[in-house]
């Protein structure tokens, strides 16, 4: 419970919003099209260094709790608590708690949160997989698509996974994560407006 609480006001923290502020003078969510402070904005915006900063920081904040509280429990993957774990630095990502509600989506989080598992669960590089493939061989052109039908599909694979190998509660958090993720990336539930989201999709 501690270190899901711990998860939860780190996800909270959102490294994208604060550090282009604090180090470049930039408002990065207003200065991006879907108004989203998340690490690509930040490359986009304030360059290469700084994105990867809070890359780096996104994907810290996932991983750390959950690298932790396996470590400490001896890599027991079958603890009921892995679930609730695993979503807590993802939907504090998304709700963003300290910073007026406004949140991210949550990807890189995400990615932090699959790697803590590392070496128990290789669930990290499904999500990357399906990711690429979806880039590359069968390309959906838009991003905010293309997020949706990876975490979608990935969510199924890893519940479906999990029942194989008698690890419930992992393929329940990546489902609970991946359905953060997709609801951050619809229209309804997207800070940018229908006329720019739209234009972010055309574009991308």
């Amino acid at each position: 419970m501690l270190f899901t609480l711990m998860g939860f006001v780190l996800g909270g923290i959102m490294f994208g919003r604060i550090l282009p502020e604090k180090l470049a003078h930039k408002d990065v969510c207003a200065l991006s099209p879907d108004h989203n402070p998340g690490a690509a904005n930040v490359f986009s915006n304030c360059g290469w260094k700084l994105g990867l900063l809070c890359l780096l920081l996104d994907m810290g904040k996932g991983f750390l709790p959950v690298f932790t509280a396996c470590r400490l429990s001896g890599g027991d993957l079958t603890n009921p608590m892995i679930a609730p774990l695993m979503l807590a630095p993802v939907l504090g990502h998304a709700l963003a708690p300290f910073s007026r509600k406004k949140g991210g989506k949550a990807i890189a989080c995400s990615f932090g949160v699959l790697l803590g598992l590392l070496p128990g669960s290789a669930a990290v590089f499904v999500l990357a997989f399906l990711y690429i493939l979806f880039s590359t061989l069968v390309k959906i052109k838009s991003h905010r698509r293309r997020s949706i039908v990876t975490f979608a599909l990935f969510g199924l694979i890893a519940l479906t996974g999990s029942f194989f190998k008698a690890r419930f509660p992992v393929g329940l958090g990546c489902v609970l994560l991946s359905a953060v993720v997709v609801i951050k990336h619809l229209p309804r539930f997207d800070q940018a407006p229908v006329e720019e989201q739209e234009k972010l999709n055309s574009a991308l």
